[in-house]
């Protein structure tokens, strides 16, 4: 490419975005042995197959990596991110991936994730301004922690 120009676009166009992401992908599969990340979606719907939330993540160089988790207000505390934990960490291991991270804000689930085995891996202050963003990690399958 000649004549390049460096802007922002304040509007990012979908396509754009999608040809970064798999650039960047082939990239990191010529240093990674052809590994790619392998997503999946751990899902709660009611009966008409309608979403009330669900885990978003990608296996990947031998972990989990848990990007978005959510639920509807109505259905927090009654067990369901548990249950999506459990399957998301279930798979995971399937594919040969016995580490998991998630960040997470300090407004949002630190304290769920901790409930359910996770520790504190690193945090990052004033990440909103006053906050924190925290980085939680989990062993799975009785495997020995990776040291820092």
């Amino acid at each position: 490419m000649s004549d390049c120009v460096v802007g922002i676009d304040a509007e990012p166009d979908h396509g754009d975005m999608a040809q970064l992401v798999g650039g960047l992908t082939e990239y990191n599969a010529l240093h990674a042995a052809g590994d790619v990340p392998n997503y999946l979606l751990v899902s709660v719907r009611d009966a008409t197959g309608r979403l009330g939330g669900g885990l978003l993540g990608a296996t990947y160089l031998g972990w989990l990596s848990i990007q978005v988790m959510w639920l509807e207000e109505g259905l927090r505390g009654q067990g369901h991110g548990g249950a999506l934990l459990a399957l998301a960490e279930e798979e995971a291991l399937r594919r040969g991936c016995p580490r998991v991270f998630v960040e997470t804000l300090s407004f949002q689930a630190l304290p769920f994730y901790e409930r359910h085995g996770y520790q504190v891996h690193s945090r990052l202050d004033d990440f909103p301004p006053g906050g924190v963003r925290y980085t939680p990690t989990k062993m799975l399958g009785g495997a020995v922690r990776v040291s820092r």
